[in-house]
């Protein structure tokens, strides 16, 4: 497994993380287990999560492999998110500093761990103030609780705005990114990405398969490993198909599997650290580990391009 520097923080990460939004969802906590046992031992080293996800049933998954595995922890880079609404009541969620610090104590109960290493905005908070978030999170490095701050989800003038305010506070700012990124879903290339790359911010694209409709839903790929058509593979299914249809053609000119191209495709890319992968079966973690060794040609670099052409920089793709 090869590692990256995450942003301009000395922390190293690989090449792809284990996303695990699945966790409680799709799958129960033995396989879970089973999940998080490989990527460990393929040198997987970060765990992305949130609070959110399942309500808590993630974060508590891995709590438990992580007090079962032992010893495991002081290897592993521990992510999650704060932001939704873990209750009906008016102040549980949001980025409040009261909502961030109650959510990170009970992320770290869940967890069962004395820190988190990236802890993420998992969305846009209209409501507060910039400086009103770095107030609670620089409180929480203090105390040894988080090291790191990420986002996901943040428009490319909202990281600026974050990154501004931080300098305010002294502080190191915002190291990664979460967005939307893959072949069939580029428009973080106009601006996020131009963003994060001027501000020193790591970019972790998620849906790198977007939803499984680059997974191979079409051909002779759609039931090994049940890829799905459902969800956002379904509906983008429906305006894609015709490029679907010629990215799966293509790939199998070169005989590679559509969902390894499309992961290779955003590994390749200078500005991109390290796609989440989201895995439900052991068989979408091989693939994904295979992905990582997979050099695309130069011509099939050409053919994607032409078949998922990229909005262009802004704001020359909007104004000239």
């Amino acid at each position: 497994m090869d590692y990256r520097q995450l942003g301009r923080s000395g922390l190293r990460v690989s090449r792809i993380l284990l996303g695990t939004w699945n966790f409680g969802k799709v799958i129960a906590e033995t396989e879970s287990h089973t999940l998080l046992d490989r990527a460990y031992d393929a040198g997987i080293n970060v765990v992305d999560t949130a609070n959110e996800y399942g309500r808590g049933t993630s974060e508590t998954y891995i709590g438990n492999w992580l007090a079962k595995v032992g010893g495991r922890r002081d290897h592993l880079v521990i992510a999650t998110k704060v932001f939704g609404a873990m209750s009906d009541r008016p102040n549980d969620g949001g980025l409040s500093a009261r909502h961030i610090r109650h959510a990170a104590e009970q992320s770290l109960r869940r967890l069962r761990t004395d820190h988190i290493d990236i802890y993420q905005l998992h969305h846009v908070d209209r409501c507060t103030p910039w400086d009103e978030i770095w107030q609670a999170m620089r409180l929480l490095i203090a105390q040894g609780k988080i090291l790191y701050v990420g986002t996901s989800n943040h428009a490319g003038w909202q990281l600026a705005q974050g990154q501004e305010a931080a300098q305010r506070h002294c502080s190191l700012g915002l190291l990664s990114e979460q967005c939307l990124y893959n072949l069939a879903e580029r428009t973080a290339e106009q601006e996020v990405i131009p963003a994060a790359g001027a501000y020193g911010i790591a970019v972790l694209p998620w849906s790198p398969l977007h939803g499984g409709m680059l997974a191979g839903v079409l051909g002779a790929d759609a039931n090994l490993g049940r890829r799905r058509r459902t969800g956002r593979a379904a509906k983008s299914l429906v305006s894609h198909r015709d490029q679907v249809q010629r990215y799966e053609d293509v790939c199998a000119k070169y005989a590679f599997a559509p969902a390894e191209v499309a992961l290779a495709w955003l590994l390749a890319r200078p500005e991109v650290t390290a796609p989440v992968i989201g895995p439900r079966i052991m068989e979408h973690l091989e693939s994904a580990l295979r992905a990582t060794e997979l050099i695309l040609p130069s011509d099939l670099h050409r053919e994607l391009e032409d078949i998922f052409p990229g909005p262009g920089p802004a704001p020359e793709s909007f104004a000239w």
